[in-house]
């Protein structure tokens, strides 16, 4: 569940996707976006999102600690935890987001590799003869 602190409107929520988990600290600001002690100037298209949607690009200063997976994964683990800080900033906002899909967590993970197989699902070679 989410985490408010009282003071300055500051909201704390966790957003995953895949292996990557981003801790996201809201609050109001300038728009200033601020991943892993590095302030981003070009974001990935798909961070941004609930924010567009909400209208509040210019309005709140985020700042997200993110490990684990790759550049997409890391993107929308940002982006859904966002999503979830946004409707603790503004509740009425619920609803938008939840039609866009943005609080949504993918539950698609990596299949394990299975023994005597060369991947998950990827057999050796078989002859007939």
């Amino acid at each position: 569940m989410p985490k408010t602190t009282p003071t300055n409107d500051r909201v704390a929520t966790v957003g995953r996707r895949k292996r990557a988990v981003a801790r996201v600290r809201l609050s109001s600001g300038t728009g200033k976006l601020v991943v892993n002690d590095r302030a981003v100037t070009n974001p990935h298209p798909s961070i941004l999102q609930p924010l567009e949607l909400v209208g509040l690009t210019s309005a709140v200063d985020i700042t997200v600690k993110v490990v684990g997976g790759g550049t997409t994964g890391q993107a929308e683990a940002v982006r859904h935890g966002i999503a979830r800080a946004l409707i603790v900033y503004k509740p009425e906002s619920k609803t938008t987001l939840k039609k866009a899909g943005f609080l949504t967590r993918d539950p698609r993970e990596k299949e394990r590799k299975k023994p005597g197989l060369k991947r998950a699902r990827r057999a050796p070679q078989w002859a007939k003869r």
